[in-house]
């Protein structure tokens, strides 16, 4: 049997918790040191969790293990997916590569830069859209700042077209976008539009990040 509660990495077991046979009961202090190991053999010795980030990441494995009553406690949704938001540098597309791996029962999901999709247009145009409103799932990474898509002399708020086709996979088959940005909510309406910025608050849960939070690329 499958002990979901034991992660093996680089020939070291790590606990995340205690398994029953039936259910996951899991440990918050745990899971940080496996993400702290697991973020170092991602991207490099230098990784570290930060002290002033638990409270993001403590949201985030709540999420991502279906603690339903900590998602309630937390006004999180299980069933929408998650836009991460936070200053430049702050570490969310880290972190949404992270999180991912403390499941590894689950589906796993994409993480995309929303500028290769735009790019992707530029080159193929329409199809690109096609291509992303498949059953896949999908993190998109830096939402908000990708440039407007060109094809043919014709210009095309591409992600704006993505995430309408993703909540119609949403309603469809309860299929979860993620993404994450350094914008506010206003100024995704004002890229976006007003429809897609309603659309997207059916699509996602909103996790942000302190404004305050440091650059840990500096």
């Amino acid at each position: 049997m499958v002990n979901p509660s034991k992660i093996d990495e680089g020939g070291v077991q790590y606990s995340i918790g205690q398994f029953d046979g039936k259910t996951v009961t899991y440990d918050f202090n745990k899971i940080l040191i496996y993400l702290d190991a697991k973020g170092k053999l991602l991207f490099g010795k230098e990784f570290k969790i930060y002290d002033d980030d638990h409270r993001v990441i403590f949201k985030l494995c709540n999420y991502f293990i279906k603690d339903e009553e900590m998602c309630a406690k937390n006004g999180i949704d299980p069933n929408k997916g998650i836009l991460l938001t936070g200053p430049v540098g702050c570490g969310k597309t880290s972190l949404m590569r992270l999180l991912r791996h403390i499941v590894p029962l689950q589906r796993p999901y994409q993480v995309i830069p929303a500028r290769n999709i735009v790019f992707g247009f530029n080159h193929i145009g329409y199809k690109i859209i096609e291509d992303y409103g498949d059953g896949q799932f999908y993190c998109f990474d830096d939402l908000g700042v990708e440039p407007i898509g060109r094809h043919y002399g014709k210009n095309c708020n591409v992600m704006g077209e993505v995430l309408l086709s993703r909540y119609d996979l949403f309603l469809k088959a309860n299929l979860k976008t993620h993404a994450t940005t350094n914008l506010s909510a206003q100024e995704l309406e004002d890229m976006y539009g007003n429809r897609v910025r309603s659309r997207m608050r059916q699509l996602f849960n909103l996790v942000a990040f302190d404004e305050n939070t440091n650059d840990k690329r500096k």
